[in-house]
């Protein structure tokens, strides 16, 4: 059931050198600069994004996320999943309007996985980068590096899956597009989406509260994603896997790392869904290829590498 919330609005990531966090998300990824603040965080966005920000970069001593922000439709909105939140159990911390330049009031809590998520209604309406909105051209031309169209989604390890589900899409009205389950049935990982996309938001068993896997952002082709592995290459970029097809979600995908070790991936296609869909299922035993549909043998450092 939709509850107002739109779609994944905004990541803020930890890095530990910010001169070579912006080589990285802006020369190579292909992200603009938009803005800093007086805290030294830098804002950037994907061309394609209309709102002003998408990613924040915050230098720290540990990469990681601090935080995944999902955009609401309007304030009444937001009030009352405060309300739901607060009635499931939630803590909610209020930050205010500025707190992020050109994002209003947030709305804070933290998922039984341990992970750090927020809520907001408004921030800067800047529209595609580089294109006018009358008749706009198909691309802008000064696009750098693998010119990443939009984030995506984040895919976070944790422990409390079924609480963490059950806060998702019985307060927050997201549905499960896809999982992978064990012999006994047991829900070992959950992509849940509030839209015809694969997924928003991905969701990891594993011990530890709070671990960050990656954040993931769009390429439109097959070869755009082919071009990113030569970029890769070309700047000796620390690479984890690919390029190479999942099954979980059929994308077309390759991983890498920020000079940090913050995990990143670009992918293209991938499935579509609608909230009448039933779940995909994948057993456990065939993870290998349900992760990397070609080779169908897991990579430890995939499943074990997280910040």
């Amino acid at each position: 059931m939709n509850k107002g919330v739109m779609r994944p609005g905004h990541v803020q990531l930890r890095v530990l050198d910010m001169g070579k966090a912006l080589e990285h998300y802006v020369e190579l990824l292909g992200l603009i600069e938009m803005d800093r603040d007086d805290q030294g965080r830098v804002y950037l966005k994907a061309w394609t994004e209309v709102d002003k920000f998408s990613v924040v970069l915050r230098e720290a001593d540990e990469p990681g996320m601090d935080f995944m922000g999902f955009k609401v439709v309007d304030e009444a909105s937001l009030q009352q999943l405060e309300r739901d939140l607060q009635a499931y159990g939630c803590a909610i911390e209020q930050v205010p309007a500025g707190e992020l330049n050109s994002c209003g009031r947030r709305v804070r809590f933290q998922a039984p996985s341990g992970h750090h998520f927020e809520l907001y209604v408004d921030k800067e309406y800047t529209g595609k980068w580089g294109v006018d909105e009358v008749n706009p051209e198909a691309w802008p031309r000064d696009l750098k590096g693998m010119a990443a169209v939009r984030f995506d989604h984040c895919l976070l390890y944790g422990d409390e899956l079924q609480a963490t589900y059950e806060l998702f899409t019985e307060v927050l009205g997201f549905y499960l597009a896809e999982q992978v389950i064990d012999a006994d049935g047991t829900r070992l990982a959950q992509f849940l989406s509030l839209s015809t996309k694969a997924h928003d938001v991905a969701f990891i068993q594993h011990a530890e509260k709070g671990k960050f896997h990656h954040a993931s952002f769009f390429l439109e082709t097959w070869e755009d994603v082919l071009r990113a592995a030569d970029l890769i290459s070309m700047t000796d970029t620390s690479i984890d896997i690919g390029p190479t097809r999942h099954g979980l979600t059929h994308g077309k995908t390759i991983y890498f790392f920020d000079p940090s070790g913050n995990r990143n991936e670009v992918f293209s296609g991938g499935d579509y869904n609608y909230p009448d869909h039933k779940p995909v299922t994948w057993l456990a035993k065939d993870l290998g290829k349900a992760i990397f549909y070609h080779d169908r043998v897991l990579n430890e450092r995939f499943l074990t590498v997280l910040t």
